[in-house]
């Protein structure tokens, strides 16, 4: 079973959207099977194969989630941060005012799902392989 810390250097080699993948790879590795990032102030379930959950602290600045989800948002917000435009205190600014409550990470289906305030899904997309 992985522990915080080990997440957190994971975590630390991140410099870009563009490292996500290999992040994803590696807390895969640490046995990881899924993960939800909540938003508004920034705590993570982590969910390992083992079954067990562990929670992150909240971490950042609180964060108020818009009313309505807006999908087109959310994929541009998804697109510019891959590309290293924003960093990730922004990223996380923009899809709180597209209206994205959480994003679920599942490494072992390698996807990435962005959802509202009431649970449905805005944007899914596929996380490339390193």
């Amino acid at each position: 079973m992985f522990t915080l810390e080990q997440i957190q250097q994971t975590h630390a080699r991140v410099k870009t959207g563009a490292d996500f993948p290999q992040y994803v790879q590696d807390l895969r590795q640490l046995g990881l099977r899924a993960y939800d990032h909540y938003v508004s102030d920034g705590h993570n379930d982590y969910r390992a194969t083992t079954g067990a959950v562990l929670t992150s602290p909240p971490v950042g600045e609180p964060l108020t989630i818009a009313a309505q989800g807006r999908p087109d948002w959310v994929a541009h917000a998804i697109h510019i941060h891959q590309q290293g435009q924003t960093d990730y205190p922004t990223f996380c600014r923009q899809v709180a005012a597209a209206g994205v409550e959480k994003w679920t990470v599942n490494a072992e289906a390698m996807m990435c799902t962005y959802y509202d305030r009431l649970g449905q899904p805005l944007v899914e997309e596929p996380i490339p392989l390193p």
